[in-house]
């Protein structure tokens, strides 16, 4: 594979002790991990939502997302193999004052909270969908199997974990692109929703709820976890500020154990046994991979609901677009669709709370067991369900929480990355700078405009 411009020229490079080029899947992973954010509940709301309402006008919103998306997720990963360490924690070692810092921990976790809400609602609505359990009990087994997911990667390790959640990848996409096998879009009509345009407040806030759900806050946090926590180094590594051994330990769930304290460079990449160059390379392949199917996936979410259920009454709901997909294209539709929602809530739902534990660690350096935490962040959302509030609305505003939450995790990525003090010689290049503070001024810009929408009434 060609070089890529966004990393500098490599280092000398320890020999790669563990990996022979032959196991060069073994690298792959944690991105797709990752991409299991990009499918969750909260994006089949909003691109159901966006297809039944305006048919194809929003596909341009889908597309520019996913190609955001893979620069930010690249760059969190790049910040986790490069210095060991995930956003959270460079952060809170960074962020001198604790009242900033609790502030920004502050912030974060109501995103990840936001992100709890979507997906534990969209397994409940699954669950109904499929067996007729009622919401709240619905909401808590998505929770409880979510538990279980991360226990899998406590006592299994990050490799067991990424099996699972891939395996439940694959259930999703199957589930959402099935129906499009049986009536596909107008190729004229998905050619046209390519050119940018809005028509309205709702096609704003729709927009907003698509990127948020997109460009998810909580896997910019946890993706650089996880590339720390599988490339963490296998043998003792040397920290430079002391000399002393920092043994490496296993991966853990919640909250995720810190790897070893060594500087970006030569140190970390003997302690791994590969070389850093490497594993950015890759990393492209895994991010590209991961990132390639979480777009296709939302667009033909988008996709199936302009050309199946646009102008259909009540399709601008799960429960609605699930009956329409029964009358109109057949049981085993519908029955698929709401598979793929279930598993997207199952598999969404253990990744945010792999998050909400990093972020808490990471800038709090606060451990909270994991049953107290899973229990706390499952309230809002059964409190929701308990209250009878519309699941869909429940799903597109969390969306759109999402949406303001990203601006805090990608404006310090961004800077962070481009920093050759923290990165090194893996330092981002002036054009990847420039490609990520205008993702960061689009994003920002759009949900200033939606806020003027919304509370001027225009």
């Amino acid at each position: 594979m060609p070089k890529n411009t966004m990393d500098a020229a490599p280092t000398t490079a320890a020999p790669d002790r563990r990996h022979r080029p032959g196991r060069a899947a073994w690298l792959l992973g944690p991105a797709l991990v990752a991409g299991v954010a990009y499918l969750d509940p909260g994006n089949v709301a909003s691109n159901m939502t966006a297809g039944a309402v305006f048919g194809y006008l929003l596909v341009w919103v889908v597309v520019l997302g996913n190609v955001m998306a893979w620069l930010i997720q690249y760059l969190s990963a790049k910040l986790g193999i490069v210095t060991g360490e995930s956003l959270p924690q460079v952060l809170g070692r960074r962020i001198r004052r604790p009242w900033a810092r609790r502030a920004y921990w502050l912030q974060a976790e109501l995103v990840a909270m936001a992100t709890d809400v979507a997906e534990v609602i969209g397994g409940a609505v699954a669950l109904n969908l499929l067996f007729g359990v009622p919401l709240v009990w619905g909401g808590a087994i998505t929770g409880v199997v979510s538990m279980l997911l991360l226990v899998v990667q406590s006592r299994r390790g990050a490799r067991a974990f990424e099996t699972v959640l891939i395996g439940l990848l694959v259930i999703i996409a199957a589930g959402f692109t099935f129906g499009l096998f049986l009536a596909p879009p107008d190729a004229g009509s998905v050619v046209e929703g390519l050119v940018p345009r809005f028509d309205g407040t709702s096609s704003v806030l729709l927009a907003a709820s698509i990127l948020g759900a997109t460009i998810m806050p909580h896997a910019i946090y946890a993706h650089s976890a996880l590339t720390r926590d599988r490339f963490a180094p296998a043998a003792p590594a040397t920290t430079p500020a002391t000399g002393a051994t920092a043994a490496a330990t296993p991966a853990e769930a919640t909250p995720p154990a810190p790897a070893p304290v060594v500087a970006p460079g030569a140190d970390l990449e003997r302690a791994r046994g590969i070389a850093t160059p490497r594993l950015l390379r890759a990393t492209r392949w895994d991010v590209t991979i991961a990132l390639a199917v979480a777009g296709t996936v939302n667009l033909a979410i988008l996709l199936l609901a302009a050309a199946n259920l646009a102008g259909v009454d009540g399709t601008d709901s799960l429960e609605g677009a699930y009956t329409a997909l029964r009358d109109g294209l057949g049981p085993l539709v519908a029955t698929m669709f709401a598979v793929g929602l279930l598993a997207s809530g199952l598999a969404s739902t253990s990744v945010g709370a792999y998050a909400g534990a990093e972020i808490m660690h990471g800038l709090l350096r606060v451990r909270v067991p994991l049953l107290a935490r899973r229990l706390v962040t499952l309230l809002p959302a059964l409190g929701i369900l308990a209250l009878g509030v519309d699941p869909t609305l429940a799903l597109v505003l969390s969306q759109v929480v999402l949406s303001f939450g990203i601006p805090f995790a990608l404006v310090p990525l961004v800077a962070l990355t481009a920093r050759r003090d923290l990165l090194g010689a893996y330092r981002n290049h002036m054009l990847t700078t420039v490609a990520g503070v205008l993702a960061s001024l689009f994003l920002i810009t759009l949900n200033g405009v939606l806020l003027w929408l919304v509370f001027t009434g225009a």
